[in-house]
């Protein structure tokens, strides 16, 4: 039988921390609040962190650029239109302000690309960066001004008997005091165009009888040069003065088109003639020139009762780059100004000069002045006084620049900086965004947190009107607003309110759903907590993550949609905004791309910031998370 009975002695016990005090422990963390841990946790995310910063640099670009730049965006500069993108100084080979094309016309007389008549050939050598010519000849059987050479064609209407076509000059009054003489080279290329060398005579059309005609050449296939002297036959024909027209006269069949191919057509005259002016506008060694005299569809000094064109025209085509800054705003041409306009600008202290001394004396003492150089001055030889100058300035003096100014996204049909019009369209935007951002959150999560709270039949009530707001699409409502209202920023706003609460109101009553059943809700509804604390204390809190996240997306959707309506030509009017900025310049995308690659460049980053800062925004404020690393 075991013995109960313990006998304990008081050495038995000893005090284990009988010589050290007991007391609390030092917490080693700090304490910390739930949006200071959400902040830490949203810093751990990578690239929310980026988004958030380049999302940050993009706003805050779009309300300091408009302000900072010193480009005005109001008035339109066609002088300036559709300038390159400009960073580095031109041939640098990128973002220099140039511009390349390939197989560009050749304007061989000015050895400069026929890119434009709107520029001086002396603009388009000093803007070139380089200039590459084909060093082949390319021949076309069309008019071209840049053209050279060829062969003059006349042809038959069609296959069509005793129909005969008449290449005829202008009438020519020739006398006997000159040794007249016309000389003419052909061409005998078979088988043009589906046709067919026809036979054809060449005479001088004196009167409306046949046998008023001087002949050079009957009827014949004989394609050979023809030296005819017309002054010997004036005298064989024993008139001293004729008026006469060049005729050549082909021959119709029905087998196939007849032509021919003329090369050259010379008149001259042994000595100098009256009508010297005449034979030398009706002769003519380059065909191409002689058809380009009027127009495209006449022969200027020749007629023609058949087809008429040119063949195997000569023209040079070149590659080429081109400084687009250089080009507008380089040194000008010279221009006249009178002394009048001289003394204007001297009385308004932008210049010096004193035309006794010369050009060399001008002093220019303000950018206001829009010469830099004087070349030349006239003095009137009767009074000695000054009557006008010649100067040339800088073109970007000229339209008000103090130094050449660089586009960083180049500029639009209207002339106006690209990048201070893509920010401050933003900027219009992002207003807009916000807004209704602002409006849709705060009237979303008030509908969604009552209709998911009580449920019942406030609940079915609510979810019916949302349903029926959320079955007409939201292009429907805008379009009728518009209509009604016009399309201004407020009718904007109310429009895209109208149902763009839907969304947020839906995601929040699902979240209520979800965490009003929960057990620290139920236990705080039993000790009393009211509808308000339960709602804005206990459940939304936990809800936030998820609404955020989507509903942060809503700025850029706004701006977004916006873009959508201004390519529909509903855009905003009487303000500058983004989407109507990418919509005037929509059409210039194949030529000018960069209109449309930098603002859509803009618009990718707002949506891929948005997400992202929205993704890292969900994370930082769910409450299960707190505390952890």
């Amino acid at each position: 039988m075991m013995d109960n009975n313990n006998d304990f002695r008081p050495d038995d016990f000893v005090l284990v921390q009988n010589k050290t005090k007991i007391k609390d422990k030092k917490l080693e963390t700090k304490p910390t609040t739930f949006f200071r841990d959400a902040l830490k946790r949203f810093r751990k995310n990578k690239s929310s962190v980026v988004g958030a910063i380049i999302l940050a640099i993009l706003i805050l670009m779009a309300i300091f650029v408009p302000i900072i730049s010193p480009y005005d965006i109001e008035t339109v500069k066609t002088e300036e239109k559709f300038l390159a993108p400009k960073l580095f100084d031109a041939g640098f080979g990128f973002w220099d302000g140039t511009r390349s094309s390939e197989h560009v016309l050749y304007d061989p007389v000015n050895e400069v690309p026929a890119v434009s008549d709107n520029y001086s050939i002396a603009s388009l050598k000093q803007s070139l960066v380089e200039l590459k010519v084909d060093p082949e000849v390319t021949y076309i059987d069309s008019y071209n001004k840049y053209g050279y050479g060829g062969l003059v064609v006349a042809a038959t209407d069609a296959k069509v008997n005793n129909r005969d076509i008449y290449l005829s000059s202008k009438p020519i009054d020739f006398t006997d005091k000159g040794a007249y003489t016309i000389d003419i080279e052909f061409d005998n290329e078979e088988d043009f165009a589906e046709g067919k060398l026809g036979e054809f005579r060449v005479y001088l059309k004196t009167g409306d009888k046949e046998e008023d005609n001087i002949i050079i050449r009957d009827f014949s296939h004989d394609y050979s040069p023809i030296s005819f002297d017309i002054s010997a036959a004036m005298k064989e024909r024993r008139t001293k003065n004729i008026t006469a027209s060049v005729v050549f006269d082909v021959k119709s069949s029905s087998s196939a088109i007849q032509y021919i191919l003329i090369k050259s057509v010379k008149l001259s005259c042994g000595e100098r003639a009256k009508n010297a002016e005449v034979l030398e506008e009706v002769s003519f060694d380059n065909p191409t020139e002689m058809i380009g005299v009027t127009d495209l569809q006449s022969f200027s000094y020749w007629s023609c009762t058949g087809r008429k064109g040119i063949h195997n025209s000569e023209v040079r085509y070149c590659d080429y780059t081109i400084d687009t800054y250089m080009l507008v705003y380089g040194d000008a041409d010279a221009v006249t100004y009178s002394a009048t306009e001289l003394n204007e600008w001297i009385s308004k202290a932008w210049c010096m000069y004193n035309y006794k001394e010369g050009p060399e004396s001008f002093v220019k003492l303000s950018n206001e002045c829009p010469i830099d150089v004087v070349d030349s001055q006239t003095v009137l030889s009767v009074t000695k006084k000054l009557s006008s100058i010649t100067g040339r300035g800088w073109g970007y003096h000229r339209l008000g620049y103090d130094e050449m100014p660089r586009f960083l996204m180049g500029t639009d049909s209207s002339g106006v900086d690209m990048f201070k019009r893509a920010f401050y369209g933003l900027r219009t935007s992002l207003i807009l965004g916000v807004c209704v951002f602002l409006f849709c959150f705060t009237f979303g999560i008030i509908w969604g947190s009552i209709s998911g709270y009580f449920g019942g039949n406030v609940d079915l009530i609510m979810e019916r009107i949302s349903d029926i707001l959320y079955g007409v699409p939201w292009i429907v409502v805008m379009t009728l607003c518009i209509l009604h209202f016009g399309n201004t920023f407020g009718v904007f706003v109310f429009a895209l309110c109208f149902t763009g609460w839907i969304g947020t109101a839906s995601r929040t009553r699902t979240q209520f759903y979800r965490f009003k059943g929960r057990e620290y809700v139920l236990a705080s509804r039993t000790l009393g907590a009211s509808h308000k604390r339960l709602i804005f204390k206990h459940i939304l809190p936990n809800s936030l993550g998820t609404i955020i996240t989507s509903s942060v997306l809503m700025i850029p959707y706004t701006i977004f949609s916006e873009a959508t309506l201004a390519y529909l030509n509903l855009g905003l009017q009487g303000t500058m905004s983004f989407g109507v900025g990418m919509s005037d310049n929509q059409k210039y995308l194949e030529v000018y791309p960069n209109l449309v690659i930098f603002p859509a460049v803009i618009m990718a980053l707002m949506m891929i910031t948005f997400n992202l800062f929205g993704n890292g925004l969900r994370d930082a404020l769910n409450p299960t998370l707190k505390g952890s690393e």
